[in-house]
């Protein structure tokens, strides 16, 4: 699945979300067209017509190009109206019925990658409560770009890898994006992504348990990080667990591998092909 797969997957995810969440009539979005500096509106919620569908939003232009131009979130009262903004937009805008409007970017990495609009048909103040739950929708879409642009990198060091196991000066930072990737894959909500997310990790550990050592799932995101060089303080804080659970989980991964010490149950877990 491609970046702008996964990111039009998730906009209508956040879409749907953000209506749940506010009771907006209508909220549309859509992510930057590769090589350009505009949107394309992909995704539509609650509309009645299609005429913002594939709508192209320059840079700059209308309350979403302002949005990009600034990177920070924008509203209007009355869209139509407004002077805070440029009207290019004005006819599909009226077509849909549309008047309070707001537009949230999408920032990757200080890169707005898109925007997510949400919209009433009655020209009134957005409140802040609504402009939050747009703000939080935007960030759900962000986390999955974030988490596919490094499965990609993962996947590309692993293929990279030389012949014979010979391994760079940079596999310790690959090392470290695996734990975070594992680390992420349980947050992800799109089931088709998490397991491509899992997947990128496996090509790094194939997973060819020696002696029949195997690890469940969080005691393998534990020690990924452990490997990593995080205490179990860090662990727990990168996981969202009580250190005391990081503990016991360690434990465990310790004794299934027959270990005495952390770095005995790195090692170990290298070995059988658990970790990268």
């Amino acid at each position: 699945m491609t970046a702008q797969a996964v990111g039009t997957v998730e906009i209508g995810g956040a879409l749907a979300r953000l209506r749940r969440a506010t009771g907006l009539p209508v909220a549309f979005g859509g992510l930057l067209e590769p090589g350009r500096p505009r949107i394309r509106i992909s995704e539509l919620s609650g509309t009645t017509t299609p005429a913002l569908r594939a709508l192209a939003v320059t840079s700059g232009n209308g309350l979403g190009g302002k949005a990009v131009a600034l990177a920070r979130p924008c509203a209007v009262t009355d869209y139509s109206v407004s002077r805070q903004i440029s009207h290019e937009y004005d006819v599909p805008v009226a077509a849909e019925g549309i008047r309070a409007v707001l537009a949230v970017p999408v920032v990757v990495r200080r890169r707005v990658r898109g925007v997510l609009y949400g919209a009433l048909r009655s020209a009134q103040p957005l409140g802040d409560r609504t402009l939050g739950a747009a703000v939080a929708a935007a960030r759900d879409v962000e986390q999955a770009l974030v988490v596919r642009d490094e499965a990609g990198g993962l996947l590309a060091a692993a293929r990279a890898e030389p012949a014979g196991g010979q391994r760079g000066a940079g596999w310790e930072q690959v090392r470290e994006a695996h734990a975070a990737l594992r680390a992420l894959a349980p947050r992800i909500a799109d089931p088709g992504l998490r397991a491509e997310l899992l997947a990128a990790c496996g090509l790094l550990a194939p997973a060819r348990p020696a002696d029949g050592a195997s690890l469940a799932p969080r005691e393998l995101d534990v020690l990924s990080w452990v490997a990593a060089g995080a205490t179990n303080a860090a662990v727990a804080e990168r996981l969202g667990l009580r250190p005391e659970t990081v503990k016991s989980y360690l434990r465990s991964a310790m004794r299934k591998l027959g270990a005495h010490t952390r770095g005995e149950a790195v090692t170990a877990a290298r070995r059988a092909g658990l970790l990268p």
